[in-house]
């Protein structure tokens, strides 16, 4: 469960004028907000209250809600209906390299946590078993997970686990770091994994997961992992796109 926001009452906001200067007045107001969120704000908090911030600067409401709402689109603020608006998580940043979700957000500073979803095993969808192999109807691990950093909702992952590598998953701490427990409990550490990133759409059942509206884009990466030749786990994750984001490095081969 999230931890109960922090209130403003006590906020000090920074002490800026806003005038009348080349730069408009709610894009002024938007980099005080800014300032606000990155010295004395912490995911989570709540910020002050429109007609504070009016009173505060001198501005109209309508300067106000612009500002708010250019934070809120570019995924610094995010509003609750009937509670107000707060800060919004730091967004997770991937490398493409192979971690899990648990070290990414270590790495971070932020707190991982999970919420299962659906746990069991059963014969795997063909795509799945095309790539773990072996006789069809075979089952294997399923385990779905709603995986939140300080309490909020970053991703879904909705993944497979080979039974024949990795039997008898669900009798370990699965809340926690998958990842480790293959390379602790069964020895098979993931060591490479083929990626396919696309968008997608939320639906009806992810959205209120995530926290999102209905038809929000997501990101969608399956991953098919591999412990040397042993095809290990195959999973779908989708990704709030305010709250993940992807960094490559890429060169230019010699012609």
């Amino acid at each position: 469960m999230a931890a109960a926001a922090r209130g403003p009452r006590h906020l000090q906001l920074p002490a800026r004028e806003i005038t009348d200067g080349p730069a408009p007045k709610h894009a002024q107001l938007r980099a005080i907000l800014e300032e606000l969120c990155d010295t004395r704000l912490h995911p989570g908090d709540l910020l002050p209250g429109e007609r504070v911030l009016e009173e505060t600067y001198g501005v109209s409401r309508i300067t106000v809600r612009r500002a708010i709402g250019d934070l809120v689109a570019a995924g610094r603020l995010r509003r609750a209906r009937g509670k107000g608006t707060f800060v919004a998580p730091n967004p997770l940043v991937s490398r493409l390299h192979l971690a899990s979700f648990s070290s990414e957000m270590e790495a971070q500073n932020v707190t991982a946590s999970s919420k299962i979803l659906l746990s069991g095993r059963s014969p795997a969808p063909g795509e799945v078993r095309q790539f773990f192999g072996g006789e069809p109807g075979t089952p294997h691990t399923h385990l779905r997970r709603l995986r939140l950093g300080d309490g909020e909702p970053y991703s879904i992952d909705d993944a497979w686990y080979n039974a024949e590598h990795v039997p008898d998953l669900l009798e370990n701490d699965v809340y926690n770091s998958v990842y480790t427990i293959l390379d602790e409990d069964y020895r098979v550490p993931v060591t490479e994994a083929d990626q396919v990133v696309t968008a997608v759409n939320a639906d009806e059942e992810t959205a209120v997961l995530l926290d999102v509206a209905p038809g929000t884009a997501l990101l969608r990466i399956v991953r098919l992992s591999r412990s040397g030749e042993l095809p290990v786990e195959w999973c779908s994750s989708v990704y709030r796109t305010d709250r993940y984001r992807l960094n490559a490095r890429v060169t230019r081969m010699a012609e």
